[in-house]
């Protein structure tokens, strides 16, 4: 198997979420991937790498990253009526040009509520659940037209968060799915299980390795996601709870031959966090590197 390794900057800190912490420049975070022998990435939220495709596409070229794709928060359950100022098609297809033009294959998308932040949560009517199906299912098409493979991220205060949502997608739409090894935990899953029972809709893999403790305060509610996080929620890999290792086997098992991607949520607020934030990264490329024997022709290069 061709294992292939990315990372993403969210795992520095770079998050669309306003007022998380300090947002590192780009060219500091896409030097530090490069110098811990990562040759790939998420492109990250909207303004940290540039809008205009061609510009996106050479911004990383410049880095010396490939494109791997993108973690694209859009609200999806309002409307599937083409034309109307709720429908969501026409700001996943103007993505999907920088996509296109950086050559990057998989598009992530995240079914948001509508509201800033992660802390909220949204029950679907029928009709909105419609909706949504119908537009992961339009967005699927839309992106395979160019060459691309878009994808659902279940995640946590999203519409699709828990086990019974991410079944309800399954079985309703023909859309693959991102295995988000900390979200899909936090929402009250077992990864592992769920890569034994659906290996064939994953397509995508966001790696995280979870403090079950300080999940367990957030789920309860006693903390909000943010302070989750910056409490160590999010592991170095092979550090916490989340059976990394048991996931990784178990989608090798089953023929996976998507991206790994090192996407570990971390709040940065001075330069103390910046270099943990590093290590981590570190520790979390070799782990990856040893589980899933990378080597020749793998696109990570050891460190």
């Amino acid at each position: 198997m061709n294992a292939r390794i990315a990372s993403a900057p969210i795992s520095w800190g770079v998050i669309e979420v306003p007022d998380w912490g300090l947002q590192l420049d780009r060219e500091r975070v896409l030097s530090e991937m490069v110098g811990l022998g990562i040759e790939a990435t998420e492109f990250g939220p909207e303004g940290f790498l540039p809008d205009a495709p061609a510009e996106r596409a050479e911004a990383l070229a410049e880095a010396g990253l490939r494109a791997v794709g993108g973690f694209f928060p859009v609200v999806l359950h309002r409307s599937a009526e083409p034309g109307s100022d709720e429908d969501p098609l026409p700001a996943i297809k103007r993505e999907l040009e920088a996509y296109v033009a950086a050559g990057a294959g998989t598009m992530v998308l995240s079914a948001v509520t509508g509201e800033d932040g992660y802390d909220g949560a949204a029950e679907l009517s029928e009709a909105e659940w419609r909706a949504l199906l119908e537009n992961l299912d339009r967005a699927l098409d839309a992106a395979a037209r160019v060459g691309v493979v878009a994808t659902l991220h279940p995640h946590l205060g999203t519409v699709v968060e828990t086990p019974e949502a991410v079944a309800r997608v399954v079985a309703g739409s023909r859309i693959g799915l991102c295995l988000d090894t900390g979200h899909y935990t936090l929402g009250g899953g077992d990864p592992v299980a769920f890569v034994r029972q659906h290996a064939a809709r994953i397509v995508h893999a966001h790696l995280k390795d979870v403090s079950l403790d300080v999940a367990a305060r957030v789920r309860a509610g006693e903390i909000d996601y943010r302070e989750g996080v910056r409490r160590g929620m999010y592991q170095a890999l092979g550090a916490g709870d989340a059976r990394i290792g048991e996931i990784v086997e178990a989608l090798r098992e089953a023929g996976y031959d998507g991206w790994y991607v090192l996407e570990q949520d971390t709040v940065v607020e001075n330069e103390e966090d910046a270099a943990r934030a590093l290590d981590n990264a570190r520790r979390s490329a070799a782990f990856i590197r040893a589980a899933v024997g990378a080597g020749a022709g793998s696109t990570a290069v050891a460190v």
